[in-house]
């Protein structure tokens, strides 16, 4: 693959997720963080196109529900709903979301382009994939937007949308504090692009992650395919839009306790010296992003280094020793 096909690939991967009945996507690279709800600030002079303020590092950002933009009726919100950090070139704000779904490599030619669209449409573009439409969300129109002060929703009680019950509010309030307790991220406004960017997921009780440059596309569940004279650890093949791919079951590849297996089949996919793999894990968990000088040291083999984030040790995988041992066996298809 050239250099430019490598480029475009990277440019149009694109993380999607759940908001009431439809789904909706923003490219990867302007997403900074994922994370379970946290309780938000309310002042009471707050402009009515923002549902709340977090405290987020060294910064305090917006939050905004598209669905208000949209003219969707918005639901009560729960502990469950998930929170995105997106940045454009000037700021930084959240989403709220249903539900993360992955993340995927968009087709340029499935994509469509609305014709009508302005500088305050929250939807530019739309995309098809597995026969449901996919809505790409502008977060430039959402920066515009979000400087104007907007009073479409007075009639809206914002704070009435979140939990008041005990339970809720002590979770959320719990998230909130585990934000604001965060040390591994400083940032100030010219360091946005200084950072690395990864996906966490869980192996057994030990979190580890992959850096999001090998990474394809991300499926919480898949069909995979079993192979008879394959070795241990190789799950089988699954089919991923006609392409065949191999599905190792990292915690056999690794040597770890292999006893206990999901109900679901989360896999990352990921690609490395045009090879391309698919891994079995046990739970894939969020999106972050750290600043190299929080690795806590460098290692060789198939774990790379550790750092610890949000009070939690991650290790993360050599992709390129894992991708290069001979041990994988790929049989063309």
């Amino acid at each position: 693959m050239s250099s430019n096909n490598l480029i475009e690939q990277k440019k149009n991967t694109h993380l999607y997720f759940q908001i009431g009945e439809n789904k909706y996507a923003i490219n990867s690279d302007n997403i900074l963080e994922i994370m379970k709800l946290p309780a938000l600030d309310y002042p009471q002079k707050l402009p009515n196109n923002i549902v709340g303020l977090l405290k987020y590092n060294n910064f305090v950002i917006n939050v905004v529900d598209i669905r208000f933009y949209l003219n969707i009726e918005v639901p009560p919100y729960t502990v469950h709903n998930e929170l995105l950090i997106v940045k454009t070139d000037e700021i930084i704000f959240g989403i709220i979301t249903d539900q993360v779904i992955g993340i995927l490599p968009f087709d340029t030619a499935q994509m469509d382009a609305i014709p009508f669209v302005d500088s305050k449409m929250v939807i530019d573009s739309l995309y098809k994939y597995n026969q449901e439409t996919i809505f790409i969300i502008n977060i430039y129109a959402i920066e515009n937007l979000l400087k104007q002060h907007d009073n479409r929703w007075a009639d809206v009680d914002i704070p009435a949308l979140f939990p008041v019950d005990e339970a809720s509010r002590s979770i959320m309030t719990k998230r909130t504090m585990a934000i604001a307790d965060k040390s591994s991220l400083k940032l100030a406004s010219g360091e946005l692009h200084a950072k690395n960017k990864y996906i966490s997921f869980n192996l057994n009780a030990d979190s580890y992650c992959i850096a999001l440059d090998f990474v394809k596309e991300v499926l919480k569940d898949t069909s995979i395919t079993n192979v008879p004279g394959i070795p241990d650890f190789i799950e089988g093949i699954m089919n991923l839009r006609g392409d065949y791919i191999t599905v190792i079951n990292l915690k056999k590849f690794l040597g770890l306790d292999s006893s206990t297996q999901p109900d679901k089949k989360p896999v990352i996919i990921i690609k490395c010296n045009e090879l391309k793999l698919a891994l079995l894990i046990d739970k894939i968990n969020e999106l972050f992003e750290f600043q190299e000088s929080d690795l806590l040291e460098s290692g060789e083999g198939y774990f790379s280094n550790e750092f610890i984030y949000n009070e939690t040790l991650y290790t993360v995988l050599n992709i390129d020793k894992i991708s290069s041992d001979k041990r994988i066996i790929i049989t063309d298809m």
